[in-house]
């Protein structure tokens, strides 16, 4: 079944009178359970369909179905309460309160969401478990490096236990062993907890961990295919 169905979706910027159109009626759908990987260099309108994906922003023409609903019929206030309960992110730059605890950098999501308080030190140990840094729940973030920011950002990402995680280049700051961790991590929540996964990234290596690249061009999608030989990250 697909959880994501875009057909002949577009997006147009206008500033004083002048119109940009990042995204040029693209197509495709996108299942449950799937791991995919969209790509394409800088301006090629990668980051604008995230945020439309992820309920962020809104097509300028064409339609868009999240769970067999067009995004159109649903009210601000359920939009809000998909991306909150259904959707998780995680970004380049971490996005992590520096002076905080990791165990208190997870929560955050759920002072937000309709979560008992009573439920919430068990909903964040969990998802620390789930990526392996059970051992700095009392450490502040900015004592970690960043591989280990970006796994209690991926942490943070899976308080509420979303259906689907979006990953905005996880790997973008981090050396490559680090990147590869995370990338097991990601790996781990698709083939084991069975979330979707849309990955964003510039970098052939970290997008082969996926089963299938969407590759974007001035807009359009130039390539859609699946991954032959797909890459594992290194065992933690």
């Amino acid at each position: 079944m697909s959880l994501f169905e875009i057909k002949d979706l577009e997006k147009t910027f206008t500033n004083e009178d002048v119109e940009t159109r990042v995204l040029r009626g693209i197509s495709f759908d996108i299942k449950k359970g799937e791991f995919v990987a969209i790509m394409g260099p800088s301006g090629s309108g990668k980051s604008t369909l995230l945020h439309i994906l992820g309920f962020l922003d809104i097509p300028t023409k064409g339609t868009y179905k999240f769970d067999n609903k067009r995004i159109d019929q649903y009210r601000e206030d359920e939009l809000a309460h998909v991306r909150n309960k259904k959707m998780g992110f995680v970004f380049q730059a971490f996005n992590l309160l520096p002076r905080t605890t990791v165990l208190d950098n997870v929560k955050l999501p759920l002072f937000y969401s309709d979560v008992k308080e009573s439920e919430w030190h068990a909903r964040a140990m969990e998802a620390i478990k789930d990526v392996g840094m059970e051992h700095r729940i009392s450490h502040e973030t900015s004592q970690l490096s960043g591989g280990e920011k970006q796994r209690v950002a991926i942490a943070r990402a899976l308080v509420n236990k979303p259906e689907v995680i979006f990953a905005d280049e996880p790997t973008g700051n981090l050396d490559s062993k680090s990147g590869e961790m995370v990338m097991q991590v990601i790996d781990e929540l698709n083939e084991k907890r069975g979330h979707t996964i849309i990955l964003i990234t510039h970098e052939t290596y970290t997008a082969e961990h996926a089963e299938r690249i969407i590759r974007l061009h001035d807009g359009e999608i130039a390539s859609d295919t699946q991954v032959v030989h797909r890459r594992r990250g290194l065992k933690k």
